[in-house]
């Protein structure tokens, strides 16, 4: 048992004995069927905070050799599958992780360099009598001990974490990028000796330059994450369990860590949030503690083509649709909005839709990061918005319609000025926004299917909330009369079959010519 060649067990053992634990197992039974295979390269990328380093200690606890893991597996899904028994202990692993090796090397030139060294130092210690001379170059020495191991010629399984983070902590430096790629493709590429090679990171690793040999590597990504999209997070059936065992409000914990998802899968939780939700006991932003808001601000400032105007359409709640094939797959070759929109999807910051291909903010957690970095960017008018939104919420409940139409006009002036204001779905993103404060206290739902039609956006209070529900129904160029009345006709309240009590019905226009909005309201009880 070594550092980093067959380092057993133990990392794994202390997650599963976590107060929370979610059984993901099942992906080892996807590894399984990779082994030994043309597609046995996988790179497996996703944002901080998602579970990646536990999956790779997983790995490296089911194959290492060393150690006997039968019982951390039993009772786990993948104790079923039929390939469990063939491989559990088989294989001699490499376990690295590289930011380790990043900070170890003290300058990112060291990187290759200080990785051989101390691998082949372990090298020597496992298969000393293999080393009939000294070998200065890892793939060699690979290559050499699996000639002569007679060991059932098994082969080598490599298990590399944070595999991109030179990329990321040192993204202009080119030439040390070159040279780990360099090794990366002598280490692993048409070497008989790799049995699997799975790669974690942050980024996916095809378009790094030219150096197109990386492409041996299957990548499951947040914008494609074909077969593994269900061991990306904790799914909704997992966090509705998780609310039951800790008493937690699985509407609070939906609305502050939900949003992600795949068609494959449905809804997807952050689980470093959740986990700390859970066993907190609050629900709260978690990002703080492995990601700041400064991260966030480098990218929202950089304006390209229209970058600013698609933060604030979707802190209105709007999709933003994204070409993700321009995207090199780093941190500095921005060509434009979607390359910066894409690369914040796979830090985490944006959800990705696979069918529209729009990209959306997807909760509560990360909306407050958003917030945070466009006020220190000096986005005032967004800020004033968000403030003033109480006051608007609270003209609204006092059916001051006036004040109502004042805080839309003084909304619209200022921060969404700038966006193409031509149709009710601006307007419906000036709204969301106007009302940014009631997410505390609502639920707010769009195109809520109402009647015989549909509403256009519904407030429903939350559990906690002792405040009225609200109907909106948004006009262009009509009148605020005609949207009330157009509620009453479609029979709107219909779709609040389980809410009593007070109700306001909100009728809201913009008149283009007069470049003003106009309120109605009109106040009904359902019981």
């Amino acid at each position: 048992m070594g550092l980093y060649i067959n380092p057993g067990n133990e990392a794994f053992k202390i997650s599963l004995h976590d107060d929370i634990y979610i059984d993901q197992s099942g992906i080892l039974a996807f590894t399984n069927n990779r082994i030994g295979k043309r597609k046995r390269y996988l790179c497996v990328s996703r944002p901080r905070r998602f579970g990646k380093s536990l999956t790779a200690e997983m790995l490296t606890a089911y194959y290492d050799r060393s150690c006997h893991s039968e019982a951390l597996f039993q009772g786990l899904e993948i104790a079923k599958d039929e390939t469990y028994e063939k491989n559990l202990n088989q294989y001699d692993v490499f376990s690295v992780n590289v930011q380790q090796f990043l900070r170890g090397a003290g300058k990112p030139e060291r990187l290759v360099s200080y990785m051989e060294e101390q691998l082949l130092e372990e090298l020597r210690e496992m298969y000393g009598a293999l080393y009939e001379f000294p070998m200065t170059n890892l793939p060699t020495a690979l290559a050499s001990l699996f000639a002569k191991d007679g060991r059932e010629k098994k082969g080598f399984i490599f298990i590399i974490d944070e595999w991109d983070c030179i990329f990321r902590e040192a993204p202009k430096n080119k030439q040390a990028q070159k040279v780990y790629l360099d090794f990366l493709r002598d280490l692993l590429k048409d070497r008989t000796y790799v049995k699997l090679a799975y790669m974690t990171g942050i980024l996916p690793v095809k378009k790094y330059g030219t150096h197109s040999a990386l492409n041996i590597f299957d990548e499951f990504s947040m914008t494609e994450p074909k077969g593994l999209a269900k061991y990306i997070g904790f799914s909704e059936t997992d966090v509705m369990h998780l609310c039951e065992k800790y008493h937690a409000d699985f509407d609070e914990a939906k609305r502050w860590y939900d949003g992600y998802g795949f068609k494959q899968t449905g809804h997807i939780y952050n689980p470093k949030s959740i986990v700390d939700a859970m066993l907190e006991n609050s629900f709260q932003s978690y990002w703080v503690s492995t990601e700041t808001y400064e991260a966030l601000r480098v990218y929202v400032d950089m304006n390209f083509d229209g970058l600013k105007d698609a933060v604030i359409a979707m802190l209105g709640g709007l999709g933003c649709k994204v070409d993700i094939g321009t995207f090199q797959n780093d941190m500095t070759s921005f060509s434009g909005r979607d390359d910066v929109l894409t690369l914040l999807v796979h830090l985490g910051y944006l959800a990705y839709d696979e069918e529209d291909h729009t990209v959306r903010i997807p909760n509560d957690e990360v909306r407050s990061e958003f917030l945070r970095a466009v006020k220190v960017s000096g986005w005032n008018e967004v800020a004033d918005a968000v403030k003033a939104s109480e006051y608007l919420l609270e003209a609204t409940l006092n059916m001051d319609v006036e004040a109502v139409a004042e805080g839309i006009d003084a909304v619209h002036s200022s921060s969404m000025s700038i966006l193409s204001y031509n149709d009710e779905n601006s307007l419906s993103c000036v709204i969301t926004l106007a009302y940014y404060s009631a997410k505390k206290d609502y639920m707010m739902i769009r195109e809520m299917p109402a009647g015989k039609g549909f509403a256009d956006i519904v407030f429903l209070p939350r559990k906690h909330c002792d405040k009225p529900a609200l109907l909106v129904e948004l006009k262009w160029n009509q009148s605020v009369k005609g949207a009330i009345d157009q509620i009453k006709r479609g029979e709107y309240a219909r779709a609040l079959s389980g809410y009593k009590g007070r109700l306001l019905l909100v009728g809201i226009n913009y008149d283009k010519k007069s470049k003003i909005h106009q309120c109605a309201m009109e106040e009904i009880f359902l019981e």
